[in-house]
């Protein structure tokens, strides 16, 4: 059986890395593309390397244009997706990328976005305990920011064990640029990030209340920073260790936790995370050992930001909303050079 998608935002990085997943699924077609300014524009003008659309243009970013599809994924900005959601007919099925719908506390919503809260949806990280049954009974999910994917996944078998103290983590990550989107902004030009790293939102990014609804976490640092490569995430994750434990008992957490999934990979002992490793793929690469000198656990987890921490999440609860295999038009292997 083939199910209709429509796509509302699909002229950024985001959208156009969801068509890309899209044009290759073998039961998912593409009815309705949107955009705001681009609208009337062909899809190939926008995103010259998907040439599967070259006869396509994208709408305009309305309810009626994305009403008839059995399934509507939405990467539109923080704070812009609420409202059209509430316009779409209860039966179709809503896959949302930004952040409107992730948090549970209205508070931690207001404090970092600033805007009053839309309510909660259910969460789309497949991985957690549960997950993967909630997203399969739900008509909405919001899927999970980029860096709570990498974070959440490296430190919740932590706190899940018992082995991390949930009071002191410390999270440095680096992105990609296609993080912040393909706005012109002067910062992101090449000659501004080329030969350079730099962070940003230190101590208030958004994704701080999302990795600790998810992780059980009570108190975590976050500190992001803008790394001179297109895609990807690498974060790295210390935790305060509750009691002694070993390099052997952080992999053994992870192990437990992630040897039966499908997109999450942890790597052989000495072997550490690369970006490039995941460009393309929905890949989740983990690796854990313990600090020498400090004691602390660190855990570092890469993944592609467009990939599983953006688009190939998005497909894969859309497969299982839709009762597909999960896996389905995913890859977890990368490509080299």
């Amino acid at each position: 059986m083939t199910y209709q998608v429509a796509v509302a935002g699909a002229s950024g990085y985001a959208g156009g890395e969801v068509l890309r997943l899209l044009a290759d699924h073998p039961q998912l077609d593409v009815v309705a593309a949107s955009a705001h300014s681009q609208a009337g524009e062909p899809i190939t003008a926008v995103h010259p390397h998907l040439s599967a659309y070259g006869d396509r243009r994208f709408c305009e970013t309305t309810p009626e244009a994305l009403a008839g599809a059995d399934l509507v994924v939405m990467t539109l900005p923080h704070g812009q997706s609420a409202a059209l959601a509430a316009q779409l007919p209860a039966d179709v099925k809503v896959v949302d990328l930004g952040a409107d719908h992730r948090l549970e506390d209205a508070d931690a919503w207001e404090a970092y976005y600033h805007s009053p809260h839309a309510g909660t949806w259910t969460y789309g990280l497949p991985e957690l305990p549960g997950g993967r049954e909630a997203i399969a009974a739900s008509n909405r999910v919001a899927a999970t920011g980029c860096y709570a994917v990498a974070t959440t996944l490296a430190l919740r078998p932590l706190v899940e064990a018992g082995i991390a103290d949930p009071n002191d983590i410390v999270v440095v990550a680096a992105s990609g640029t296609s993080g912040a989107g393909n706005a012109p902004k002067k910062h992101l030009l090449a000659s501004e990030v080329v030969g350079s790293m730099s962070p940003y939102k230190a101590g208030a990014h958004q994704h701080v209340p999302e990795i600790k609804q998810a992780t059980g976490a009570a108190s975590l640092s976050m500190t992001p920073l803008l790394a001179p490569m297109p895609r990807g995430i690498l974060s790295t994750v210390t935790a305060k260790p509750a009691g002694d434990v070993s390099a052997a008992e952080v992999r053994a957490a992870l192990s437990k936790a992630y040897d039966a999934e499908h997109f999450v990979r942890l790597l052989p002992e000495g072997a550490w995370p690369a970006t490039a490793s995941t460009y393309g793929t929905n890949a989740v690469h983990l690796q854990g050992t313990v600090d020498l000198d400090s004691g602390r656990i660190i855990v570092c987890a890469a993944i592609d930001n467009l990939g599983k921490g953006a688009a190939g999440q998005v497909v894969q609860c859309a497969n299982l909303m839709l009762g597909l295999p999960e896996a389905s038009g995913l890859t977890v292997n990368g490509v080299a050079p």
